[in-house]
Order: C-alpha cells, then sequence, then structure tokens
C-alpha cells in the first residue's frame, strides 16, 4: 500500500493556510506541483512540513520572493541560505534601530507638557528638520539639539524617559531625563 496522500482541504486543514494560499504558494514553487488524480491535487505528506518551513520564515520576517530564494539555495551541499538569513538579520536590525528611534521620539513627545503638540517648539523644530531631508534620528536629534536641551554628566536621575515599568496602558508615568529637557520653560 503506498504512501498516504492529502488533498488540498487536508493540507489546509492541518496547516491552518487556506487553499487559496497554498495553490498560490505552489505557483510561485514554494511547494512543489503534486500529483493529480481525477484532476485534484494530492500532496505528500512531506508537503505539511514544506508549508510549516514557509509558514516559519514568513513569520521571521521574509518575502515570498525570499522564501523562494531560501528554497533554492538548500541545497545538501550549498550553504546559501545562510547567506540569506545573514541579509535578513541585517535588515532586520536596520528595522529594529528604526522602531527604537521612533519610540524615542514618540516617549519625547508625550513628555511633551504643551496641550497641542503642534504648538510645541521642539516639536517644530524636528518638523522643520524632518522637511528639509533629514532622517527621523538626526531631525530627533535636532530637535533636541545641545543649544536647546541641558546638558548633564551623570546617569538619568529618574526625571526624562520613560521606562517600560512606568508606562501603565490606563495612565502612563513619564519621567524627564535632564539631558532630554529643553532649556526653554516648558518644553
Amino acid at each position: 500500500m503506498g504512501e498516504q496522500v492529502l488533498t488540498i482541504g487536508e493540507l489546509a486543514s492541518r496547516t491552518g493556510v487556506a487553499t487559496s494560499a497554498l495553490r498560490y504558494w505552489e505557483e510561485l514553487g514554494l511547494l512543489p506541483a503534486p500529483a493529480r488524480v481525477s484532476g485534484q491535487r494530492r500532496y505528500p505528506p512531506s508537503a505539511v512540513g514544506q508549508v510549516g518551513l514557509v509558514i516559519v520564515l514568513r513569520g521571521v520576517g521574509f518575502t515570498l520572493r525570499e522564501v523562494k530564494a531560501f528554497i533554492t539555495a538548500r541545497s545538501p551541499a550549498g550553504d546559501g541560505w545562510r547567506e540569506l538569513y545573514r541579509r535578513k538579520l541585517t535588515e532586520l536590525d536596520q528595522r529594529i534601530a528604526q522602531a527604537q528611534v521612533a519610540r524615542t521620539a514618540i516617549v519625547h513627545g508625550l513628555a511633551c507638557p504643551h496641550e497641542d503638540i503642534s504648538e510645541c517648539p521642539t516639536f517644530a523644530r524636528g518638523i522643520a528638520a524632518l522637511l528639509a531631508g533629514s532622517p527621523l534620528e538626526e531631525a530627533h536629534e535636532r530637535a533636541h539639539s545641545p543649544d536647546h536641551a541641558v546638558e548633564t554628566d551623570g546617569p538619568p536621575t529618574g526625571d526624562a524617559y520613560i521606562t517600560d515599568e512606568a508606562v501603565r496602558p490606563e495612565r502612563p508615568t513619564i519621567m524627564v531625563h535632564p539631558s532630554l529637557r529643553p532649556s526653554e520653560p516648558g518644553c
């Protein structure tokens, strides 16, 4: 008796992936073309693992094109998949750095005492720097440039940042570290 084969519906049920996505992945070459019985797809049990691989790679940020390259580069003698992993890691590190810059800008926005942030001179300097072509990190640094901020030599004193422990969803606690505090009153 032969190996148990799966219909596309059974493969979808076992993996949680819609049949339309499975067909699309097959079309892209992410799944091997299945055998056909009376015109219906019949997948080997190993297809479950292949679908799992696609799900994992998508979950860690690979595009379908990158998944295809990964599958193609995965040969017994090859190390090409490691290069793909290295490139993705570099990309993720850049995205994490961008997210950290965005988080810092949002934290500083929350620390602003102005009722309307658009009235804040620090915020206005940041927007001007962005409009002048500066990336977000540089625009944020310009908005809080040394000529507009208090200098400090010491560690945070508990008065210009939001700590994860201090944030409560119902009411965040905002602390402003002196090195981030502008010299202008109220900003």
